[in-house]
C-alpha cells in the first residue's frame, strides 16, 4: 500500500489550539459532509497538496484513522495486550449537536469522549483548517485525540490536565514519527520544521496557570513534547 503524503503549511497551524478532550457518554445523529464556502476559482496551488475538496478531506481522515489503528494495534500486540480501536469518529456542524455526558461540544473543536469511546470534531472547522494547513492537520488531529483513547486503555491518569495533554502531544509525535520511519507516511524536506513552527502557535494564552483544569501547556512545552515523541518514539513519552 502506498505511503500517505503529508504537506504542511505552517502559518495556519494555530487552528490546532482548539483541540480538546472531554470524558463521558454522548448522544448524536450522524452529521453531513462539510459545507463548502464560496471561494475564488481553483488555482494551481489549490490542487498541489490535495487539500481542496470535502472528498479529499474525507479520504485523508479515513487514512489517518486507519494508520492510527494499525500503529496502536502493532504496539499493543508487541506488548502482549489486546487492542480495541476507538468506536467511532463523529463529525458535527452545530454547537450542542453532540454531547459528552450531558456536556455539549462547542464549535471550533475536537474531543475524545472516554465513556462513549468516540472522537468528535466540528467538521467545518476541521475542513477549513485542513484546506489551509494541509494533510498534516488531519494526522495531528487524529494523533492527539487518539492518544487520549490510548491513555484510557492503558489506565494512564495524570494528576494535572497539562500532564495528560503534553503526553498526548508526545504520543501524537511518536505516531507520526514512527509512521514516517515505517514508511506509512512521507514528509517533504522542511515539513517537520514547519510543523514545529506551527506548534509554537498552539500554546495556552499567557498567564494561564499550568495547574488549571484544561491547561494544555505553553507553546514551548507543546512543541517540545511533540518533537520529543517524533524523535524518540513512545519511550520518550513515558508510555510503557
Amino acid at each position: 500500500m502506498p505511503a500517505r503524503r503529508l504537506l504542511v503549511l505552517a502559518p495556519a497551524l494555530a487552528a490546532l489550539v482548539a483541540l480538546g478532550c472531554v470524558s463521558a457518554p454522548r448522544s448524536t445523529d450522524s452529521a453531513p459532509a462539510p459545507t463548502r464556502t464560496a471561494r475564488p476559482a481553483a488555482s494551481a496551488e489549490d490542487g498541489e497538496d490535495g487539500t481542496d475538496t470535502p472528498a479529499e478531506f474525507a479520504q485523508d481522515l479515513t487514512s489517518a484513522k486507519r494508520i492510527a489503528e494499525t500503529y496502536w494495534q502493532d504496539r499493543f500486540r508487541a506488548s502482549g495486550l489486546r487492542f480495541e480501536p476507538v468506536a467511532e469518529l463523529i463529525p458535527y456542524q452545530r454547537e450542542g449537536e453532540v454531547d459528552c455526558g450531558g456536556t455539549p461540544l462547542g464549535l471550533n473543536n475536537a474531543a475524545y469522549c472516554s465513556a462513549g469511546d468516540f472522537i468528535a470534531y466540528d467538521v467545518n472547522w476541521a475542513f477549513g483548517a485542513f484546506r489551509q494547513i494541509g494533510d498534516a492537520f488531519i494526522f495531528y488531529l487524529l494523533g492527539h485525540e487518539y492518544a487520549h483513547s490510548i491513555q484510557l486503555r492503558l489506565g494512564i491518569q495524570k494528576q494535572f490536565t497539562i500532564q495528560q495533554e503534553l503526553q498526548a502531544d508526545c504520543m501524537a509525535g511518536a505516531y507520526i514519527g514512527d509512521s514516517v520511519r515505517d514508511e506509512q507516511l512521507q514528509l517533504q524536506d522542511g515539513d517537520i520544521d514547519e510543523l514545529r513552527q506551527g506548534l509554537e502557535a498552539v500554546g495556552d494564552a499567557p498567564g494561564q496557570p499550568w495547574f488549571a483544569e484544561g491547561s494544555h501547556g505553553t507553546a514551548r512545552q507543546r512543541t517540545q513534547a511533540f518533537a520529543k515523541g517524533f524523535d524518540g518514539s513512545l519511550e520518550a513519552c513515558d508510555v510503557r
